[in-house]
């Protein structure tokens, strides 16, 4: 049903409220308090035409921008030059299309991107400094244009087809901006004709689709976008009721709260968790696909509603705060957001080239005066360290106008830059691992019972078959690696990190699958680079079965298999698969070159280590036999996107590098030691002495230890012993003594287990410290730890213990 704002009665938001009112909004940003950007906003803040205002400034910079300044004149240079090459084959007397690209009248993106299109063009209409600014003749066109789309496409008197986002957000989000834009030009008989045709499609922001159903995560808050922008141009700003509190999901008791972290009960599975995770479309990982775009259009609805009487005052919009440090931060190496959480849009050639992480930027950047005090300044710092650390991709040089004039400010703030993140995060509720080292990054891909493979709908994505078997992407100072056609190029059977067999799946096989398995996820010692991470893979499609751990410890990765068995194929594990920057760096090994040439392909005996030139090192303890590829690959974007791909075949040089496991295996395994940036004189002093030595690779037990301290990492995939630790079942633990303490760190990667009983072979320890939960009690000949993980899911515990 279509909500009534001015129903009275209690509600949820009347109990937020009341919450506010008793000291809750204490802890609130201070939306109310947000300063006016410009004399329009002097007038009442719930009158429409400075609401309207607000949303031409977001849209435009505002008025006063200094074309003087080189960096805003080339903004409004980008601004120009795109409606320009938009304008090209615009054609408002055809009869099939606006252009000619976009004249199917079965794909309902056709509609969106032609509004899109017409929104770019109103864009340079509205900013001065433009060839368009103020022209009446490019007024003309767009009017002309709109009357089209109302004529043939687009309102009540048109029927729906294809996919609802293009109906009821993509396009009426474009054609609510374009209105915003023209707003006089366009005269009050054709504005209400697209007013109508915009609530026509999306009326309520509770709900969409053609059956309304309940509006869940990101396309809730696009739904809430569209329809508060369009009751500022019905000038129905009581309306605005509505949209807050859809945010909060009032209607339906905080169920459908976009602003609530996931892990309440009740909650549909979609959005934040407290862990950082964020889900979308049931169970696929998307931080950041739809979680940026979440962030990015509460951003401006937050600016939309500051210091009206709508501003939105729900406690839960301080879940905000960690949704930028905990749920983006991690996730980003050095401006490109870790392609495992980005779902379907590697697919896309407009994502790549750090394009999501500019979006996020933004949305931090509009954030800032909204939460004034400290986490201001902690978000300011945080933004200036991803603008100036990405030296591929120049944010001032891409983003719109009003980011531009944010990030400004922000890059002259005498608050400093962050500094480079270093850190090692886990993401339980995702399936998802990252590791942050001063040299490089590495991201580590699993799923579950828990959570989906990968997604391909839409026909995006056709090839990501393996994304989340075992993935692991290296970010190292090439920042454009997984930019300039990556993912259309590489060869996806062979997914560094991955245990495959080589068999070829259909296009988007497979796709949002859980895993039979539970047993993904790992354990973290807090304020250390220190982890263990694993996963039990079960492949779609075959009888693949693996036991896979990677151990990251500071700046080395153990990467453990073992019980790798299929009943059928030939099965293999794919050590490195890199894109070259230099097409002949060179491949040592045992120090001697090997594999010269931009084609060759060869099998490497007794492998003791490898260094790849511009990547890093590998180290072999236990020598190894490899095939390895040198080749050419090349592919077009349509391959893997048959909705935004393009037909251009692009071509880019990779190295390969694999364990043949052979036909049907059975316990076969493997064994190497990761140096991600390492020197090739580093890999060869840590082949011959190497810094972790491994414990156990069983199907019941994978562990390392480190020499340097003792330190043991250890995933039990069953009740077993490593060492001098023993565990009665599924966990995964960290052990580290320093001096006189030592420190243990365990979870339950199944998430089913009521707890975890761990035996240390350590006599005569006492408890120092404790998490809620985890106790320890001497037992003859050491101590015993029992953990209470019930309700955890998956986050690691610690208790640290010293001798008497």
């Amino acid at each position: 049903m279509t909500p009534n704002p001015t129903t009275p009665g209690p509600t949820r938001r009347t109990a937020l409220l009341g919450a506010a009112a008793l000291g809750t909004a204490a802890a609130l940003p201070t939306l109310a308090a947000v300063a006016p950007a410009h004399a329009a906003e002097a007038a009442d803040a719930g009158d429409a035409s400075t609401l309207r205002a607000r949303w031409h400034e977001l849209l435009t910079g505002g008025p006063g921008l200094d074309l003087a300044d080189p960096r805003i004149a080339a903004a409004v240079d980008r601004v120009g030059r795109a409606a320009t090459t938009t304008t090209t084959g615009l054609d408002p007397s055809r009869t099939d299309g606006l252009w000619p690209d976009l004249s199917n009248p079965a794909l309902s993106n056709h509609v969106a991107s032609a509004f899109r299109r017409i929104a770019t063009i109103a864009t340079a209409w509205a900013v001065p400094g433009t060839p368009q600014y103020g022209d009446t003749a490019t007024a003309d066109l767009l009017t002309a244009a709109l009357d089209w789309m109302l004529d043939h496409r687009y309102g009540p008197g048109h029927t729906r087809y294809d996919n609802d986002y293009d109906w009821e957000i993509g396009a009426a989000l474009a054609l609510n901006d374009t209105t915003v834009l023209m707003y006089d030009v366009l005269g009050a008989d054709r504005r209400e004709r697209i007013n109508t045709a915009v609530r026509h499609y999306t009326p309520d922001p509770n709900l969409w689709r053609a059956n309304r159903q309940i509006v869940t995560g990101a396309n809730r808050v696009w739904i809430c976008t569209v329809v508060a922008v369009n009751a500022v141009l019905r000038e129905d700003t009581a309306f605005l009721a509505a949209v807050r509190d859809a945010l909060s999901d009032v209607e339906g008791g905080g169920a459908n709260s976009v602003l609530a972290f996931n892990d309440r009960a009740g909650g549909t599975g979609e959005g934040f968790y407290s862990d950082g995770s964020f889900l979308q479309h049931y169970k696929h990982p998307y931080n950041g696909g739809y979680g940026k775009e979440l962030l990015n259009n509460l951003s401006r609805l937050l600016r939309l509603l500051a210091g009206t009487p709508w501003t939105v005052t729900d406690p839960d919009l301080d879940n905000v705060r960690r949704w930028v440090t905990d749920a983006f931060d991690p996730l980003i190496a050095r401006g490109d957001v870790m392609a495992s959480v980005c779902g379907r849009e590697i697919a896309r050639p407009s994502k790549q080239g750090h394009a999501p992480a500019q979006t996020v930027i933004e949305a931090v950047l509009r954030l800032i005066p909204s939460f004034p005090g400290e986490t201001a300044d902690a978000f300011t710092a945080l933004a200036k360290q991803w603008i100036t650390e990405d030296t591929y991709r120049d944010f001032l040089a891409v983003t719109d106008l009003a980011s531009l004039t944010a990030a400004r400010k922000v890059l002259d703030s005498p608050v400093p830059a962050r500094g480079r993140l270093v850190g090692h995060r886990q993401y339980p509720r995702m399936d998802k691992a990252v590791h942050h080292r001063p040299s490089f990054a590495l991201g580590i891909s699993a799923y579950s019972s828990r959570v989906y493979n990968y997604e391909s709908i839409q026909n995006e994505n056709l090839h990501g078959w393996h994304l989340s078997d075992g993935m692991v992407l290296l970010y190292t100072d090439d920042l454009g690696h997984y930019s300039e056609d990556y993912w259309p190029t590489v060869d996806p059977k062979r997914l560094p990190g991955t245990t495959v067999t080589t068999d070829r799946p259909a296009d988007g096989a497979g796709h949002r699958t859980a895993s039979t398995a539970d047993w993904a996820g790992g354990t973290v010692l807090p304020g250390t680079t220190l982890g263990a991470y694993g996963m039990d893979l079960r492949a779609y499609g075959s009888s693949l079965r693996a036991l896979k751990s990677w151990f990251c410890l500071d700046d080395v990765i153990a990467c453990v298999g073992s019980g790798i068995g299929a009943d059928e194929g030939t099965a293999e594990t794919i050590v490195e698969n890199r894109k070259l920057r230099d097409p002949g760096a060179t491949l040592l090994v045992n120090g001697a070159p090997a594999l010269h040439g931009p084609a060759r392909s060869a099998t490497l005996d007794k492998v003791r280590w490898l260094h790849l030139d511009g990547t890093g090192g590998y180290v072999f303890p236990r020598p190894a036999r490899l095939r390895a590829l040198r080749e050419e690959r090349t592919a077009t974007w349509r391959e893997i996107n048959l909705k935004y791909g393009t037909d251009t075949p692009v071509t880019r040089p990779y190295l390969t590098l694999w364990h043949d496991h052979g036909p049907a295996p059975e316990d076969a395994g493997y064994y190497w030691l990761q140096a991600p940036a390492a020197s090739a004189a580093r890999t060869r002093l840590w082949s011959q002495a190497p810094p972790l030595a491994l414990v156990a690779d069983s199907t019941a037990v994978h562990a390392v230890r480190r020499g340097a301290d003792g330190l043991l990492a250890a995933n039990f995939w069953a009740a077993g012993r490593a060492g001098q630790l023993a565990c009665d079942g599924p966990a995964s633990a960290l052990v580290r003594p320093d001096g006189r303490t030592v420190t243990v760190a365990l979870s339950d990667p199944t998430q089913l287990r009521d707890r975890v009983v761990l035996d240390l072979a350590v006599p005569a320890l006492k408890v120092v410290s404790a998490d809620t939960g985890v106790r320890a009690e001497r037992t003859p000949g050491g101590t015993r730890i029992t953990a209470e993980t019930a309700g955890l899911h998956g986050a690691t515990v610690t208790i640290t213990l010293t001798r008497s």
